[in-house]
C-alpha cells in the first residue's frame, strides 16, 4: 500500500485514536500523524501549520460528535482558512443518520463519509483516492 505523509485525526474517542493509529502504523499508511481531540483544537493547531506551510496534512480524518467545537462547526471555520495545498477530508463517525451522510455531501471539501471503525479497506480507497487526484 502507498503511504501519505500527514494524517490529522481530529476526535475525542479515545479508544478509537488509538486503534487508529494502530492500524495507520500497521499499514505503513503514513508517515506522520496529529491528533486534535475537539474542533477548537484542531482549528488552532490546523491555522497555525497552514500558515507555517509546515507538516501540513494530505489528509484529515474527522469525527462529528465532539464536545467544545463538533465536526460540522469546525468544518463551517476550516472552509474558511486560504491553504494552497490541497488537504483530503473524510468524515469518519459512528453516526449512521442518513441526515448525516446528506450533509456530508453539502460541503464540496468532504470526499466521503466512513462509518467507524476505520479498516485497512478504507485506508486503500484513501490512499486510491489521494492517489488519482
Amino acid at each position: 500500500m502507498k503511504h501519505i505523509d500527514t494524517t490529522c485525526l481530529i476526535d475525542d474517542d479515545r479508544i478509537f485514536i488509538f486503534a487508529a493509529k494502530r492500524i495507520l502504523k500497521a499499514t505503513n499508511f503514513c508517515n506522520n500523524f496529529t491528533i486534535y481531540n475537539n474542533g477548537a483544537e484542531a482549528l488552532t493547531g490546523l491555522r497555525d501549520i497552514i500558515k507555517s506551510g509546515n507538516n501540513i496534512p494530505d489528509l484529515i480524518l474527522l469525527d462529528l460528535n465532539m464536545p467544545i467545537m463538533d465536526g460540522w462547526q469546525f468544518l463551517d471555520e476550516f472552509v474558511k482558512i486560504e491553504n494552497s495545498k490541497k488537504i483530503t477530508l473524510y468524515i469518519v463517525s459512528s453516526s449512521i443518520d442518513p441526515a448525516d451522510t446528506q450533509k456530508a455531501k453539502e460541503y464540496e471539501q468532504i470526499t466521503d463519509f466512513i462509518v467507524k471503525p476505520i479498516t485497512k479497506d478504507a485506508l486503500t480507497e484513501i490512499v486510491n483516492t489521494i492517489n488519482t487526484k
